[in-house]
């Protein structure tokens, strides 16, 4: 093909937004123009918009969503692209999670989300809104994407959802007793679920943990490896096996020197309470 730019997605979340809107209208066998009439724009508009001239609107977005069969993907892909409260990365991330089969997470210093009460990711937010870090605007997307996350999973063919958490995610009171206590009986309903393993890496393991960051290992209906690993400021996806490989591997050692889901939720129930 002539004159085919190519595309750089790590870039910017609209250079994402881009490269998938190129490869869904690739698998279709579309020219730029083709599904531009599709949408009631210009074969000029989608090239714009697929190399990151043009960032998305949530217009063009929905449009391409119903001209590509693909639901509302795309929009919430632009809706993130929009928001600044989510890392680069994690849109993407949060698409293939609700479609995985299998779930490895490994999380330190606070409750993942996707176990989290929605009290307890609301004094997340608006603590992060008080020291100025988001909006109230951020604060709201990100408590209902904590929900959306949740819902996404709990489908009638629900994934294998295997967490490791770090005692220091038991040990940081958010919010209080008020906010914790549900919080903590919400990790041992979790525990008990017949799709779920949930195990505790307490401070003994010390050099034997083989994470300092949180990460996420997920499995694809095809089989096929993800995982998502952020700092304080980005996030990054990891789409190529031979490097998710050697992450698997390390999660499973995690598994392996971490406390059995019966002393795990022991120790959860210690902290209930009080004594830990």
């Amino acid at each position: 093909m002539v004159n085919r730019k190519d595309l750089k997605p790590d870039e910017s979340p609209s250079a994402r937004f881009g490269a998938r809107l190129r490869r869904l209208r690739d698998e279709r066998g579309w020219t730029q123009d083709e599904l531009g009439r599709r949408m009631g724009c210009s074969g000029t508009h989608i090239s714009a918009v697929e190399t990151g001239r043009r960032p998305p609107t949530l217009g063009f977005a929905a449009s391409a969503d119903k001209a590509l069969g693909t639901g509302d993907q795309l929009e919430r892909q632009c809706r993130a692209t929009r928001g600044s409260a989510l890392l680069d990365g994690f849109p993407e991330f949060v698409d293939h999670e609700g479609s995985a089969v299998e779930i490895r997470l490994y999380e330190v210093g606070v409750i993942p989300g996707l176990l989290q009460t929605p009290e307890y990711a609301s004094t997340l937010s608006k603590s992060a809104v008080k020291r100025g870090a988001i909006t109230p605007d951020e604060a709201d997307e990100r408590v209902s994407l904590v929900a959306k996350r949740q819902a996404s999973i709990a489908r009638s063919r629900p994934p294998m959802v295997l967490v490791v958490l770090d005692e220091s995610c038991l040990r940081r009171p958010v919010g209080g007793s008020s906010v914790m206590d549900p919080q903590l009986a919400r990790l041992i309903e979790f525990a008990g679920l017949p799709n779920t393993v949930l195990q505790v890496a307490p401070f003994g393991m010390a050099e034997d943990r083989p994470f300092s960051l949180p990460v996420t290992v997920l499995t694809l209906p095809d089989r096929s490896l993800v995982s998502y690993a952020e700092s304080a400021q980005r996030g990054h996806l990891e789409r190529e096996s031979a490097s998710v490989l050697p992450i698997l591997t390390a999660y499973h050692q995690l598994q392996a020197e971490a406390l059995s889901q019966t002393a795990s939720v022991a120790m959860i129930e210690q902290f209930r309470k009080g004594s830990p």
